[in-house]
């Protein structure tokens, strides 16, 4: 075979966004998502954990091709299911909400300038004074005070000029205060961070706390890395984070999280297509012996492409294949042979490739048994 014969074991895969995938000109480094397609074939979990508001998330979970998982925004005041057959995209798990007035009302008194912005999730937000267009991600509506604080809140935005000063005095108030910069703070509900909403996850996929992997750069990011099994701090992270972290990687000009993607995969042939890389992935990751189960959208191309193999009698999904998502039942034939995994074929004269029928589990499923099925 091309891929080693080592199996991985599933892992939770915390990503910080900024600063970690993406660079201060929203670029994503080269190679970014070769490498997350990889560690998804190889069975992982990656959820995208940031201080973005989810109007922020999405965007970015679309163009690393994570639309289906999960992810944490809002530094863990929302947890969201990410769904593409759902009307937005999304679906919202919770929201950890908090009273916004005592805070907004002693930011105020202490800095009569501030500018204040409430999250209105999947929207923008709700101001009181115009932010500059990139400081808050999605829309933004002018309001009076008595809007601002009518209504619970998953997360506010509090900016005047050196506002860190007070960060223990608006702490005082019962919320998360998160200093990003002397003049800027994010604003939680008591005890909300990346961490919280990150374990909550965590039990949702029944994923040992042992087996989970945070990486980041920034000072959102220290609760996230102590949870974790393995933390990782990005190369130019403060001093404060990488010294919180087990271990550092490259900065985000030299793609340093590609190396911890990279590591949690089998040793494949580089010279692999990627679908044939991804199929190769998850038949050398997966514990037991692999199929490939397939299913078609309206049109004659694939809407699902995943590897499920049998544990304790019982078919599960091992992982998504990811590049097999529009393709043809041929090319998934031609690219498990390019990985060197051969498959039952027909008897001699009938040679093509032995599909079975899959029932129960959408429109129109067939699964190709790899080698040792």
């Amino acid at each position: 075979m091309s891929a080693t014969t080592t199996t991985c074991t599933r892992t939770l895969v915390a990503l910080d966004i900024d600063g970690t995938l993406v660079d201060d000109g929203n670029k994503i480094p080269s190679g970014t998502i070769p490498a997350l397609d990889l560690a998804r074939s190889a069975g992982h979990q990656i959820v995208l954990a940031t201080g973005r508001s989810l109007i922020g998330l999405v965007p970015i979970a679309i163009r690393l091709g994570l639309t289906d998982g999960w992810g944490v925004c809002s530094n863990g005041a929302l947890t969201v299911r990410l769904d593409p057959s759902a009307p937005s995209g999304y679906e919202v798990v919770a929201a950890r909400t908090f009273d916004p007035e005592p805070v907004i009302r002693r930011a105020m008194e202490m800095a009569p300038e501030v500018r204040v912005a409430v999250e209105e999730v999947g929207w923008g937000w709700r101001t009181n004074h115009p932010f500059a267009p990139g400081e808050l991600n999605g829309q933004q509506k002018l309001v009076p005070l008595g809007d601002l604080v009518a209504r619970p809140a998953t997360r506010i935005v509090i900016v005047a000029p050196e506002i860190r000063r007070v960060t223990d005095a608006l702490h005082a108030t019962g919320v998360t205060v998160t200093p990003t910069g002397p003049d800027w703070l994010d604003i939680a509900a008591r005890d909300v961070n990346k961490a919280v909403a990150l374990d909550d996850v965590r039990r949702r996929l029944k994923i040992p706390v042992e087996r989970t992997i945070a990486v980041g750069d920034g000072i959102n990011d220290l609760s996230m890395l102590a949870w974790a099994g393995r933390s990782v701090a990005m190369g130019y992270a403060p001093a404060i984070v990488r010294s919180a972290a087990d271990e550092t990687t490259g900065t985000i000009d030299q793609a340093g999280a590609l190396s911890v993607l990279r590591s949690l995969v089998p040793e494949i042939d580089g010279s692999l297509s990627s679908l044939a890389a991804q199929i190769a992935t998850a038949e050398a990751s997966a514990p037991s012996p692999v199929v490939l189960r397939v299913w078609h959208g309206t049109g004659p191309n694939l809407s699902r492409c995943e590897a499920w193999t049998l544990q304790n009698g019982h078919w599960i999904k091992h992982s998504p294949i990811p590049s097999g998502v529009g393709t043809t039942m041929r090319a998934i034939e031609a690219a498990a042979l390019e990985a060197d995994l051969p498959y039952p074929r027909g008897d001699e004269g009938r040679r093509r490739a032995q599909w079975r029928s899959v029932t129960g589990d959408g429109p129109a499923g067939f699964e190709l048994p790899l080698s040792g099925l």
